[in-house]
């Protein structure tokens, strides 16, 4: 318990700085920053250095690719819920999971009959928050026009469930990306401690992998079908947000009201866990 409380001591203290300065370098709202500290002091403290380094990497890349070519992505930021600080909502929808898992992980222990399981699980969280990331932010540069992931219908670049094979690949990539991090962290980790090297824990890329591309279809799937959708009469586009840029209220066109972009992310991130979690219970 002493170890646990080391780390969330040193997890806050670091959380602290690191989301400090992405507000610093406007990657995050006043909220989000609170939403990053709170994910991350779990996420390290119960979750341990492994896993709080592999949250680091996850925002870093995000960041890195939110201000990626961002001139060519501004005209989009009117269909956008958000926009490129993250808030409260969007870092709790990100990370939420992970740091659930976590606090899992810590509460039951190593010796838990549910380790394994939950500890993959939480690769494929953040995987899947990793993937939905690269894919939107790479994505919607791609030069082919997107389709609707339900019916293969030709959409406008930024519709919600709107699909390109480039945001397919980048999808991969991230997901990839954190499980390949995740292998590199740990076997750092058994060097350290046990001067040993874990090959054998080179599933965590394959769970990844796949748990975090699944999630990600996942959420463009929620997002063609049930997510709240509204449309700005006076301006005649289609829009997540409420309230439109031009500050004028936005009706319902589709979808359920409460299924808002914050709330697709979280239940992707969901399904990407449980997908991992799935595939460590047959494979460990």
């Amino acid at each position: 318990m002493h170890d646990i409380e080391g780390r969330l001591i040193l997890g806050f203290a670091l959380s602290l700085a690191i989301g400090g300065l992405a507000y610093w370098r406007r990657a995050l709202s006043p909220s989000g920053m609170l939403g990053a500290v709170l994910v991350g002091t779990i996420i390290f403290g119960f979750g341990g250095w492994v896993r709080g380094l592999l949250l680091i990497a996850f925002f870093v890349s995000s960041s890195l690719l939110s201000h990626y070519k961002d001139r060519r992505k501004a005209h989009l930021a009117e269909k956008f819920a958000k926009g490129s600080r993250r808030d409260l909502g969007q870092t709790l929808a990100n990370g939420g999971m992970a740091a659930l898992l976590a606090l899992a992980i810590g509460l039951t222990g190593a010796d838990s009959g549910f380790y394994g399981v939950l500890a993959l699980a939480f690769y494929g969280a953040l995987a899947t928050a990793n993937a939905d990331t690269w894919a939107t932010e790479l994505g919607v540069l791609a030069r082919g026009q997107p389709r609707l992931i339900t019916t293969g219908r030709l959409v406008q670049v930024g519709t919600s469930g709107g699909v390109t094979a480039e945001g397919f690949a980048a999808a991969l990539a991230g997901a990839t990306f954190i499980g390949a991090v995740g292998f590199v962290l740990i076997q750092a980790a058994a060097r350290v401690t046990m001067g040993a090297w874990l090959l054998g824990d080179w599933i965590v890329v394959l769970v990844a992998a796949v748990g975090g591309f699944l999630g990600s279809a996942f959420d463009s799937l929620l997002g063609a079908t049930v997510q709240a959708i509204y449309a700005c009469d006076q301006c005649s586009v289609e829009t997540e947000r409420t309230l439109h840029r031009c500050g004028q209220p936005t009706r319902l066109i589709r979808g359920w009201r409460w299924l808002n972009n914050d709330w697709v992310n979280f239940l992707a991130s969901a399904a990407g866990a449980l997908a991992a979690g799935v595939m460590g219970a047959i494979l460990l």
